[in-house]
Parts: C-alpha cells; structure tokens; sequence
C-alpha cells in the first residue's frame, strides 16, 4: 500500500492525511570547485516535498513549473520519489534554475534565474491536508508570494502550518523589504524553522535566540534556529528552551541540509499526534522530551544528509540503521 493510502478498521482503503508543500520546484545546477557541472532537480519545498515522501509521509507539491525539457526533469524527480506534483490551470513560460557554486568545504552559494507564481486553480487537491508548508523563494518572489500568504492563511483553519524563511539575498534584495513578508509568515505559521544565516542577514546584530524568543510570542508554538554543523536551538510556546547537538559526520556539501531537517521536523511532529488543525493547542503544549526528541531525529537526517552529494535525504530504514550514520561519521567517537 502506497504512502497515499491507509486502511480502515474493515480493510478498506481510504486517503491518507497528507501534506500540501506549496513552494518552487526548479533545476539546480551545481558547479563544484574541480570544475564538474551536474543539472539536478531543487528547489527548497519541493526538496522538503521529497524528504516527507522518503519518510513515508504522503507529499502533495503545488508548483510552478513549465511544459520544457527541465521542468519534465523536475516532474520525473519527484514523482521517481513519490510526491504527487499537483497540476494548475496555468504554467509557467520557463522552467526556473538556480546555480549553485560550491566551495571547498562543500559550502553552496545560488545565482537565479526564475519566475515565480501560483494557478488560480489545481487538480488533486481533494481532503484538507494534516499540514502545509512553504518557504524560500516562493514565499517572497513576486506575483507568488502574496498569494503563498494568502493561501497559508486560509489553510489555518484546517491545517498545521509550516514555515521555513531560507532566504536567497542574492534574488531577495534589501532586508528591511524582506522582512515584513517573514514576519506576516511567521504570524500566520504553527511551526517555524530558520538557519542563523537567515536571520544575520534579515536582522543583522539580533541574536538568533533573541529572534526565536519573540517570534514564539507572537503565533509559532515552536520556532527552531538551526546553527549548521553546531546543531539546533528552539523555543516553545509552552516556555521550553532546548539545544540540540549535531553529529559531526564527513561532509560532501551543504545542499539540502536545511530543507530535509525541515522535513524531519514536520515528520516528526506527525508522529507524535501533533499536526492538524484540531491539535493547535496540543503543539502550543508540546513537552520539552517530546521536542528534544523530534529535533534530535532532525539532525540525525541532516547529518546524513551532508554526508552526501546534493539534496539527498535518508529513507525511514536508513535514518532507523545505526550503521548509516556510524558511516558517515567524522569520528567513530561522536
């Protein structure tokens, strides 16, 4: 039985809860610093999209994405993985590619050329989903993002919502511009995910826990900060304060790092009972064990995340095998 099916108590098959990822799939291509050039599907939701469906997680993606060579690249990425790429009434004239050079250290910095909206209306949207998430370029970028607001807003009603800034200044310009868009998201978000890079460049000077700690005051019943290679820090609605250390593990590249601990974070409160609009107020009261416990299982898939070449998250099976992560670690000692 797939991901999209559960059975009810006489055996029949009935829709699986889901999640709706609204966000931008795209092409990445990686120029790495021994001068190879690999074109591969990205795109921070979609890779979140993915990273929900390698959790066995059903993960429906809203998109925009054109009838071309690169985007049928993008569409058989995703399906190969088990997201269902939800159709619109309209498409995009091209689809969008982000460069990504590496350095050294695995270390990515992007280059853009894209197009951001969303369909006035899609196909196989049916049921209210258990969650939705969106973050990035799709939250920001103009026609799109206001109406990713939008949409976010409508979903609370029925739905968990989930957001992750992941900010792109190379295709964001000023901060001060910014900064209003994250914050309405913020508001209107159960769960909120940010890296320190984000939020040094949206709030230069602030420090991440003193931004976590008023974003909590102001809607999120979580709001993690994530510090890279030096694990996690979080903060809840319920008072908790929580840090989470990091498995130090031999890098590849940073490329999806973020985007498959967000999906874990998602994941992880989907089995603890937490996601759905009728559980707000338990999220709101989550225990300090139970969060500690989910973020500590995000790292694990970061961690191994890295350990490979681009946005390439762990299945269940492999994120449940000790000897995976034993792997990859930079000391056994870890």
């Amino acid at each position: 039985m797939s991901a999209a099916e559960q059975t009810t108590a006489d055996g029949a098959a009935t829709p699986a809860a889901r999640a709706l990822v609204v966000g931008e799939a795209l092409v990445d291509v990686v120029e790495r610093p021994d001068g190879t050039r690999e074109e591969i599907a990205g795109g921070s939701p979609a890779n979140v999209a993915v990273g929900l469906a390698r959790l066995g997680r059903r993960a429906d993606l809203l998109t925009w994405l054109a009838p071309d060579a690169a985007g049928d690249l993008v569409r058989r990425h995703l399906q190969g993985a088990g997201v269902h790429v939800l159709t619109g009434d309209r498409a995009a004239a091209r689809t969008s590619l982000a460069t990504a050079h590496l350095d050294a250290a695995g270390a990515a910095t992007y280059d853009f050329d894209l197009e951001w909206d969303l369909p006035d209306a899609w196909d196989g949207d049916a049921g209210d989903p258990l969650v939705v998430h969106t973050g990035s370029i799709a939250a920001v970028l103009r026609p799109g993002g206001a109406r990713v607001a939008d949409l976010l807003e409508q979903r609370r009603a029925t739905s968990t919502v989930t957001y992750d800034p992941n900010l792109r200044p190379a295709l964001m310009g000023d901060p001060a511009d910014v900064l209003p868009v994250v914050e309405r998201l913020v508001r209107a978000a159960d769960v909120v995910k940010v890296s320190d890079e984000d939020l040094a460049w949206l709030l230069p000077g602030v420090a991440p826990a003193e931004v976590a700690e008023e974003w909590s005051r102001g809607g999120p019943a979580l709001v993690v900060v994530t510090h890279g290679g030096e694990g996690a820090f979080a903060c809840t609605a319920a008072g908790a304060r929580l840090q989470v250390a990091a498995p130090r593990v031999r890098v590849a590249d940073t490329v999806g790092a973020g985007d498959s601990f967000m999906a874990g974070l998602v994941d992880g409160l989907w089995s603890a009972g937490l996601l759905g609009a009728d559980r707000r107020e338990a999220l709101h009261d989550v225990a300090a064990s139970t969060a500690e416990d989910v973020l500590a299982r995000c790292a694990r898939i970061a961690a191994i995340t890295v350990s490979r070449r681009g946005a390439n998250p762990p299945r269940t099976d492999e994120l449940d095998d000790p000897s995976v992560l034993a792997a990859v670690l930079a000391d056994p000692r870890t």
